[in-house]
């Protein structure tokens, strides 16, 4: 399976924390970053993954944190969001079993094992149900399928958990609609939007995994760093 992280944003929210480093780059210990975590799960549980990292912000950092993987700078990081950056590694876009990670994202063992590393049938997302107030990048379902996500959802089923799979027909369709969306000046949008377009315009089935049984955290302030210190030490 083909995994794409994308790391490349300042992390503006985290600031002073991450002026000298992106937030990808937080120590859980002394050996292991968020980053460093994610892919060294995903190869334990997929022997075959291939990893691509989209970098941006202090990109330097990472590239001398991880081996064995395939960077893809976003030099344009300042004034674009991530669907720019998946437009940088739009020619990864074209296998069988591709998962975009935030990479800002802590999870579980269990939860890498049992779901991330499996493969999927069709376009997938994960959330969590049990955040139903106060979410920060939403999803409102109707049955399997996602009616829509925003950061502006009222009444929502869950928040999105920062992971998208998806199978090499909908990848591909994907990668037709984030290149329609920069190329018509839409390059500070976040790479889900454009899901939420294909949906709207092509009745797109996107489906969606509930992992409230898991534990994760995305890594968006300071409670959520100490969130995610906790998951990682308590599976050492």
């Amino acid at each position: 399976m083909k995994y794409i992280f994308l790391v490349a944003g300042k992390g503006s929210r985290l600031q002073p924390l991450t002026l000298d480093n992106p937030k990808s780059m937080f120590r859980l210990d002394q050996n292991t970053t968020l980053i460093t975590r994610m892919v060294n799960l995903i190869r334990k549980y997929d022997a075959e993954a291939d990893i691509v990292v989209v970098t941006g912000h202090k990109r330097q950092s990472i590239e001398q944190e991880l081996e064995h993987v395939t960077f893809i700078n976003n030099p344009f990081y300042e004034v674009t969001n991530s669907i720019a950056s998946l437009w940088f590694a739009r020619e990864h876009l074209d296998s069988d079993n591709i998962v975009l990670i935030d990479g800002d994202i802590v999870m579980s063992r269990e939860l890498v094992c049992d779901v991330v590393c499996r493969p999927t049938e069709h376009a997938m997302v994960l959330l969590d149900s049990s955040i139903n107030e106060d979410g920060d990048y939403n999803v409102q379902v109707s049955g399997e399928r996602v009616l829509v996500m925003s950061k502006d959802l009222d009444v929502y089923y869950g928040e999105y958990a920062g992971i998208t799979k998806l199978d090499r027909k909908s990848a591909l369709a994907m990668r037709d609609e984030i290149e329609s969306m920069v190329e018509s000046g839409y390059y500070d949008q976040w790479y889900e939007n454009a899901l939420v377009q294909m949906i709207f315009k092509d009745d797109f089935a996107l489906f969606y995994k509930d992992i409230s049984d898991y534990e994760w955290t995305e890594v968006d302030g300071v409670s959520d760093l100490i969130h995610a210190k906790n998951i990682h030490m308590k599976e050492m």
